[in-house]
């Protein structure tokens, strides 16, 4: 059994902006080198809540500690040991790669910057590039710089916000690739994002929707927790089987993924009944299958309200 303390832990976070109620009444543990995502729409609080968690953002109510600090009193200790990478590039697009990160070195205060700056060229294969003007890189490479100007001063805690974002397939692959890296050597990784394709690559999953955490969990016991059952269903017409299915008592969802319908429901037996009767129908061919965290997730945001809906204000 797992003894060590957690990371994070906090209980009722809360957030306004305006007579907005942005973070409501939030709580979480984080366990240390968990790779934490949260997941949720555009604009539902996730990465307000990740910077009240580490002590970069004071909640309106609520108590925490992060890294063993009083994410309220002691916010600048946290700050110190927190590497903050964000969605949009913000290095210095005039500068080289390596002058960019001995700049970062220079702000950190850091001591051996020259070793330091070599050690994050070489880490994140970007030595033979150090020359290169951060303007000219591509995507994925602005992406490796971002996260090696983040690591220099050596966080234990490191925050990614939509990390992938507008980066090849390659590039993504090998920016998890260091991620997981940098988790089994004890870095706790919080990151905010809305693609699936990011959140099936954590250990743990938060969903957030409008202020509110829907469930958190390990990643692989979300459907479960959720309850749902999913079938696969293939074959010709999809429309109109689509309209008829999300008419029928005992299905919550039927979701289109390209050439198929995903048809979940949270009754197994009144689910397997209805796919029992439509194969009859030999046209379509209907799989029982595990339900997965892109089900969940459509599942959870059907239900949730949106807090910045007109005249929903906070109370």
């Amino acid at each position: 059994m797992n003894t060590e303390a957690p990371v994070i832990q906090v209980t009722g976070l809360s957030k306004k902006f305006g007579d907005k109620l942005v973070v409501d009444d939030f709580d979480m543990v984080v366990p240390r080198g968990a790779i934490y995502g949260f997941l949720g729409p555009n604009g539902s609080g996730k990465t307000t809540t990740i910077r009240m968690m580490c002590g970069l953002l004071t909640p309106d109510a609520g108590t925490g500690q992060c890294l063993g600090f009083d994410i309220l009193t002691e916010a600048a200790r946290i700050k110190a040991q927190v590497g903050y990478m964000t969605q949009k590039f913000s290095l210095y697009e005039d500068l080289s790669i390596r002058e960019n990160l001995d700049f970062m070195a220079r702000m950190y205060q850091l001591d051996k910057r020259t070793e330091r700056v070599d050690e994050a060229l070489e880490n994140l294969g970007l030595s033979d590039r150090q020359k290169q003007l951060a303007g000219t890189l591509s995507g994925g490479w602005k992406q490796r710089l971002a996260l090696a100007a983040c690591l220099l001063h050596e966080p234990k805690l490191l925050l990614l916000d939509e990390p992938t974002a507008g980066v090849d397939p390659k590039a993504r692959r090998d920016f998890w690739d260091e991620i997981r890296q940098l988790s089994a050597a004890g870095v706790t990784v919080l990151v905010s994002t809305h693609y699936m394709d990011e959140a099936v690559q954590c250990d743990f999953i938060a969903y957030i929707a409008y202020g509110k955490k829907l469930i958190d969990g390990p990643s692989a016991e979300i459907p479960a927790m959720i309850g749902l059952h999913t079938w696969r269903v293939d074959g010709p017409d999809l429309a109109r089987l689509e309209t008829e299915l999300r008419a029928t008592d005992g299905i919550v969802q039927v979701a289109r993924f390209g050439a198929v319908l995903h048809v979940s429901g949270t009754d197994a037996e009144k689910l397997r009944a209805i796919a029992e009767a439509h194969q009859k129908d030999k046209r379509y061919h209907w799989t029982e299958k595990k339900a997965e965290l892109e089900e969940a997730f459509i599942y959870l945001m059907t239900g949730a309200e949106d807090n910045f809906a007109p005249g929903k204000a906070a109370s």
